[in-house]
């Protein structure tokens, strides 16, 4: 333990003097100029925080030693590179080829190793380890008391990382090549989040360069969700990473949101027919010309006749090409023609004489008349504000009824004065995109993806066209109207079909009494979905509690109490309604309690959770209010008992329900 001990101290000391050597680097003579020494100026910054000796954080949490032939071969595994003064690595960054069989090796593949060694801390102490070796036939197979007490380990503040824990079915997920887009289907607390964050910090070791020209995003359900997972990548040394959330992705600056949908016109504007019905509505004042195009220069008169002006314009239209393209090449096509006939005639223009007629007046005015400009936020405003112009657009694609459904009842006098819901930027960001192509980035983690509309994938889509994704999502967890049947049709929709889909079933998260309760939802809200299993050693605790309904708010605020005398966070989650009136109970009895994305804190572990936020997030300890009001918080059935299942599945160490009047028939009672 002492030598164990003295290498972490030794290996800290490495890393202050890495941090010390770029910090004292003079790069003054290096910049050229005030752009490069800005940018290599930022680059020095976030290369010193990223060295950063985070005390709480372990430097290395494993060791490998390999077998006789390759006897001397010893890697202590960690978050990060750490070298000594001669370059010699100390700590082997846990991405890192050699440190994959840490991960991956067993009795019956060890993968070369004779020991693997897993270490404990407590404050950022080493306290203890415990060996495995891998090619011992008389040692049996006990399990790591260490791991299981790592992924027990209770929760207070935002998420943790999961590099020590990694299992091997998890690490094949992350070391997945950049090349292709991998969708995770995951039960609660299977590490799907865990997983995918965890891959865009392996993409980032092994395609630096890359991500750095193309870039990299993390899109989440909600903001709340965002601030919990936000301290993962920093603490794996990864600080440029960008995250998101649908909306923020599609938001227009000067069109803020301020309208909502019914359940019904949001269904219809989440419909991948829409993107058909924007299409036509784009097009739809393309206008074959009829009138030739005069250019003159000088004493000359160069005229491009109707028919010909026609073909250049029909052409274009029928090639799968973006609006605004089409609109940007369509001068120069006219121009082309008119330096075709100077060359006839013996003169020899250039390509700077082809630009200049291009810009002609006359070529200009015809370009306007054929291919008018598009701007997308007023091409949606008159969708849904004209229903003439909406039914031409739509006609075949969707019903009157449709189109009845999501015009306007007060149509807006212009885009200031429009009450834009959620549902109408996604809009325009398609038309957007039918206009100019969307910039795409290098990889995109997506989590929370069974709650997307088809529009909202085809949007994610856009930003990843030329890279790569990676999908995580339960289909057990689906609580929007518009929630994912399969897989398959969210891909296709990303415009990644026939991606490889994996499987994570087991769960290390939720105990196995409480996943054993909620999955009594499943043949429900899921059929034919695998139940989640758990590997926790401990059951958990889960009580059940019914009270006449005048005692809900004492029995909440008892089960609160109960549950603040344990060790870590404790969640209340209640259907959104109920917030108000327990908010007013826990202030009446001096409960101090947190709104999601607070971080938790000594002092005040308690946070009161909106059923609709809740998902993503974990609690050591939850309270469940009264599961009839979460289910009738939704608009059908079904979405109801889906966010009934994420409430149930929040849970790290015990649960406790209670609740006024009759559970849903699915859960039965409780023995």
């Amino acid at each position: 333990m002492e030598r164990e001990r003295a290498h972490l101290a030794s290996s800290r000391t490495a890393l202050r003097a890495m941090r010390e050597d770029v910090e004292s680097l003079d790069i003054t003579d290096v910049t050229g100029n005030w752009v490069t020494a800005k940018i290599l100026t930022a680059e020095f910054e976030n290369r010193i925080k990223a060295l950063a000796d985070l005390v709480h954080t372990p430097l290395f949490f494993g060791r490998l030693d390999y077998r006789e032939h390759e006897a001397g071969h010893r890697f202590y595994i960690g978050r990060r590179h750490v070298h000594d003064a001669h370059g010699d690595p100390m700590v082997i960054d846990w991405r890192a080829p050699v440190s994959q069989p840490f991960y991956r090796a067993s009795r019956t593949n060890p993968m070369d190793v004779a020991l693997r060694r897993r270490f404990g801390y407590t404050g950022g102490e080493l306290t203890a380890y415990e060996d495995e070796h891998l090619t011992d036939p008389t040692e049996t197979d006990t399990g790591s008391a260490l791991l299981q007490a790592e992924i027990e380990r209770p929760r207070v503040g935002p998420m943790r990382d999961i590099v020590a824990t990694i299992q091997p079915e998890q690490d094949e997920i992350v070391r997945a090549g950049i090349g292709g887009t991998v969708c995770v289907q995951g039960g609660p607390g299977t590490g799907k989040t865990a997983v995918g964050l965890h891959r865009v910090a392996y993409l980032l070791y092994a395609h630096r360069d890359r991500l750095a020209r193309t870039g990299t995003l993390i899109i989440g359900p909600n903001r709340s969700f965002l601030h919990y997972i936000e301290q993962v990548l920093p603490a794996l040394g990864e600080l440029n990473v960008a995250q998101a959330t649908v909306d923020d992705l599609v938001a227009q600056p000067h069109l803020p949101v301020r309208g909502t949908d019914t359940p019904a016109a949001a269904r219809i504007k989440g419909d991948a027919r829409m993107a058909q019905v924007l299409r036509r509505a784009v097009r739809s004042g393309i206008r074959i010309p009829t009138e030739p195009v005069v250019v003159v220069r000088g004493s000359r008169r160069w005229r491009i006749p109707a028919y010909e002006v026609e073909e250049l314009v029909r052409e274009l239209t029928g090639r799968d090409i973006r609006y605004g393209a089409a609109r940007e090449a369509l001068p120069q096509r006219i121009a082309h023609a008119v330096l075709v006939r100077m060359e006839q005639s013996g003169e020899a223009p250039d390509d700077r004489v082809q630009d200049a007629v291009a810009r002609n007046t006359a070529v200009k005015a015809a370009v306007k008349a054929a291919w008018p400009p598009v701007d997308p936020a007023k091409t949606v405003l008159r969708l849904l504000a004209d229903p003439e112009f909406l039914a031409a657009s739509a006609e075949g694609i969707l019903t009157e009824d449709e189109q009845k459904e999501i015009l306007w009842a007060k149509p807006a006098r212009g885009l200031a004065s429009a009450r834009w819901s959620a549902a109408d930027t996604v809009l325009i960001d398609e038309t957007a995109d039918l206009v100019q192509r969307t910039h795409s980035l290098g990889h995109v983690v997506l989590d929370e993806a069974q709650d997307l509309s088809p529009m909202q994938y085809r949007a994610v889509g856009r930003r990843c066209s030329t890279g790569s994704a990676t999908i995580l999502g339960d289909l057990a967890q689906g609580t929007t109207p518009w929630a994912t049947a399969t897989w398959a049709e969210a891909l296709a929709h990303l415009g990644k079909p026939g991606s490889a889909v994996e499987e994570l079933t087991r769960g290390f998260r939720v105990p196995r009494e409480v996943i054993a309760y909620a999955s009594r939802l499943l043949p429900v809200i899921a059929p034919g979905l695998a139940e989640a299993t758990s590997v926790r050693e401990s059951a958990g605790s889960l009580t059940v509690r019914s009270v006449q309904p005048g005692e809900l708010a004492d029995a909440v605020l008892a089960a609160c109490r109960d549950a603040l005398t344990q060790e870590g966070s404790i969640g209340l989650i209640a259907a959104d309604a109920r917030i108000p009136a327990l908010a007013e109970a826990l202030g009446a009895a001096a409960v101090p309690y947190l709104s999601p994305g607070e971080e938790t804190t000594p002092d005040i572990r308690l946070t009161l959770v909106p059923a609709t936020l809740a998902k993503g997030l974990e609690y050591d300890y939850v309270v469940l209010d009264e599961p009839a009001a979460v289910v009738d918080g939704e608009p059908d059935e079904r979405t109801g008992l889906r966010r009934l299942y994420v409430a149930l599945t929040r849970a790290v160490s015990g649960l406790a329900v209670v609740h006024a009047a009759p559970l849903p028939e699915q859960l039965g009672a409780h023995s």
